[in-house]
């Protein structure tokens, strides 16, 4: 079974306030008489389910497509964590429950991608040390961030570089049972940038 873990990319979907919005220019309509329907795109690269590159916060740091994609590909486990709005994920949630070294957090505090909401979870930068401890590689979340709205300081983001682990947000995981997957979730090959958004999908292990 596959589970699709992405929200729709339409002009509806919430963007990080003052973020550039999805929009659709269509050049050419196959309805309007062309032969062939052609489209120009323009969006934050931070669109939806998204990877972030260590260069969106570490000065210097890696760009999206010189990431290893066996980040974003191979066994992967789904928690269920009981963490309020606008609180943190800590050690506590994760403690004895992590077997995988990429690991989905489904908070449902986030629970509209299209309704900007700015009390979601995130992840204390003290968690982000304690499954890297557990070997976990890739740390995805189903909210726009792993810091909360109001952080400047980024410090969940900023043990992720430390410790060379992946970011996945904007995930949808209401549907998805607990358990353990195989996670797909490709970044695009953009030179130079500082994220990439991806087809994120989960499928049961045979």
């Amino acid at each position: 079974m596959v589970y699709d873990i992405t929200p729709p990319v339409t002009e509806s979907l919430a963007v990080w306030p003052g973020d550039t919005p999805m929009s659709r220019e269509i050049l050419l309509d196959m309805k309007a008489g062309a032969n062939l329907t052609l489209s120009t795109l323009r969006a934050t690269v931070h669109l939806g389910a998204h990877a972030d590159a260590p260069s969106h916060y570490g000065r210097d740091a890696a760009t999206i497509e010189s990431r290893a994609l066996d980040l974003y590909l191979g066994p992967c486990q789904v928690l269920r964590v009981d963490v309020e709005r606008g609180k943190r994920i800590e050690p506590r949630h994760v403690a004895g429950r992590v077997s995988e070294k990429r690991v989905l957090f489904a908070t449902g505090t986030f629970p509209d991608p299209e309704r900007f909401r700015e009390d979601f979870a995130s992840f204390a930068p003290e968690t982000i040390d304690a499954l890297h401890e557990l070997g976990v590689r890739l740390a995805g979340i189903d909210t726009p961030s792993v810091d909360p709205f109001s952080s400047k300081d980024l410090e969940a983001h900023h043990r992720f570089l430390a410790h060379d682990m992946a970011i996945l947000e904007g995930i949808v995981l209401k549907d998805v049972p607990e358990g353990k997957y195989e996670l797909i979730a490709l970044p695009l090959k953009l030179a130079g940038f500082d994220a990439s958004p991806v087809r994120a999908i989960l499928r049961t292990l045979a």
